[in-house]
């Protein structure tokens, strides 16, 4: 498998490689904020129980005997396999709207349902109706775009989804009419995935059903070349044209969905298209968002080497560590076969501690930045003879003449080393702060918890910036809140001092994390939660 900054993921390439209100139009006059929200797995719960046992709390038929001993919060129950109780998910979404819904451009929501209690499409339906009410009545109605993807469809805890049209993507084409583009209706019903700008004329958003690259989901035949009809297929072909739409009018491109891309998680095929779109579009895209592990991770490579991490509970940092070590230096990285992608830590307390993610992006342009598509280079896989041959063999085997790598794969690669993935310009991450709830099984119905600061990736400088500030200062801790006078404590809320996500970012800071057993020591408990 493949995972984890406290944020983020260094992928390289190896290969060959309900009644819903009317939409509220995008207007290219909408004053931007330079942020954005990235919420997922909420997980509501309405059979959620205060005060049983941990055990009987949800349908878990094997809890363990500890958890037995343990009672269920009123607002949840951290560190534990629970799911979140509505009245967590009500604080959570009234949050939003008091501090958050005035501050951010569009969010990102990739939501599932219920992690262990067997549902029935109805229940399926009900909730994900309820979770979308509230987005348009915060969100929606202010003008704002709220994009959402599909998340695991556990009926009766089978992770299955049929190609469509079918039952479950009428009905959600339904549910997400206020978010879903009306043109791409018919699309989404075939799929469940569609297309839409975010800021008009400038960047978009590809929200991918990742149900049909998921290895547990049965019901497909995962991508294999043969099978042009294959859903998977018909997505990865409908994504390279709605990339190929967007590169050609100079838009930039976020891609979205529930389950990251990682050899464990994708079929092996799909896995490949997936790379290999991401490569073609070096130029375009400008980043992923995920969700779905639970905890914030991250992919290095293609396949999983020894120590791979998919590994027992409390130790996949250590595997993490040693794909970090795999980083090459700053001098020997060709920044063109890398990608980064963010896994976002869940707002439901299952594992560990409910997470939300507010991500800071250039809107200016900054000094260095020159106009879009005028320094283009063109990169092409397989430059030297070595890599040629060594495919070419591979390829002459008969376990391999079908498949995407030597079939299906030989496109030519479009990087812009001035690209907002790979260098500071306008469209460009900069960094995100996460939020957590620490006191959540302190809850009480007389005394709420509170959502509160954990850490940021920026610089304790940029906090405090006249032009623009990645967080309102209201919602600074007190630590944090005087310029003059930061504390050690607030220190710690902001270790890793990024000055923005582009990709060699993030390269050098899984090198220091590497080497600074200090930095490492908080990167973990980061990546934890407090855990």
């Amino acid at each position: 498998m493949l995972l984890s900054l406290p944020v983020v993921i260094l992928s390289q390439v190896r290969l060959f490689a309900s009644a819903t209100i009317v939409q509220v139009p995008l207007t290219s006059s909408r004053r931007l904020h330079g942020r954005f929200l990235h919420i997922t797995d909420i997980h509501p719960d309405p059979l959620y129980r205060f005060n049983a046992t941990v055990a009987s709390s949800y349908a878990e038929t094997d809890a363990e005997t500890s958890a037995a001993q343990r009672l269920s919060g009123y607002y949840g129950t951290p560190y534990s396999t629970c799911d979140a109780p509505l009245r967590f998910v009500n604080l959570t979404l009234d949050w939003l709207d008091r501090e958050w819904a005035d501050e951010v451009d569009f969010v990102i929501c990739e939501h599932d349902d219920d992690n262990l209690n067997p549902r029935t499409l109805t229940e399926i339906y009900a909730m994900n109706t309820f979770i979308a009410a509230r987005m348009e009545q915060i969100f929606t109605k202010r003008g704002i775009p709220v994009v959402p993807s599909l998340g695991l469809i556990r009926v009766l805890l089978q992770n299955i989804l049929l190609p469509g049209p079918n039952e479950i993507t009428n009905t959600y084409v339904s549910i997400w009419s206020s978010f879903i583009p009306f043109s791409s209706y018919q699309v989404f019903q075939r799929g469940a995935y569609y297309s839409r700008e975010i800021i008009p004329g400038q960047v978009g958003v590809l929200s991918l059903n990742t149900m049909y690259f998921y290895e547990s989901n049965k019901a497909v035949e995962g991508c294999t070349w043969k099978d042009t009809s294959d859903p998977g297929n018909l997505e990865f072909d409908w994504m390279e044209v709605q990339l190929g739409l967007f590169r050609d009018r100079g838009m930039k491109v976020w891609l979205i969905g529930h389950v990251p891309p990682t050899w464990d998680n994708y079929f092996p095929e799909c896995y490949r298209r997936y790379l290999e779109l991401s490569m073609m579009f070096r130029d375009t895209i400008v980043g992923h968002l995920y969700g779905f592990f639970f905890l914030p991770a991250a992919d290095l490579e293609e396949k999983p080497a020894k120590g791979t991490l998919k590994e027992k509970k409390g130790r996949i940092h250590k595997s993490l560590k040693k794909h970090f070590k795999l980083v090459p230096d700053e001098d020997d990285m060709n920044e063109t076969e890398w990608a980064v992608v963010n896994v976002s830590p869940s707002v439901v307390a299952n594992p560990y501690l409910p997470g939300v993610r507010v991500f800071g992006y250039n809107t200016t342009g900054g000094e260095n930045s020159t106009s879009v598509g005028t320094v283009m280079e063109i990169a092409k896989k397989n430059k030297d003879d070595k890599k040629k041959k060594k495919k070419a063999k591979k390829c002459k085997k008969k376990k391999n003449r079908d498949k995407w790598e030597c079939r299906g794969i030989g496109k030519e690669w479009h990087t812009d080393a001035e690209a907002p993935a790979r260098t500071n310009t306008l469209w460009s991450p900069l960094g995100y702060a996460q939020f957590w709830m620490p006191r959540l099984g302190d809850g009480t119905k007389d005394e709420a918890p509170t959502w509160e600061l954990e850490y940021v990736t920026y610089p304790i400088s940029a906090l405090y910036e006249t032009r623009w500030a990645p967080i309102p200062v209201r919602l600074l801790p007190d630590c944090l809140r005087d310029a003059e006078n930061v504390t050690a404590e607030g220190e710690l809320l902001a270790p890793y001092g990024l000055a923005d996500l582009t990709v060699g970012s993030w390269a050098e800071l899984a090198r220091q994390l590497v080497e600074d057993k200090k930095m490492w020591r908080l990167f973990k408990k980061n990546m934890y939660l407090g855990g």
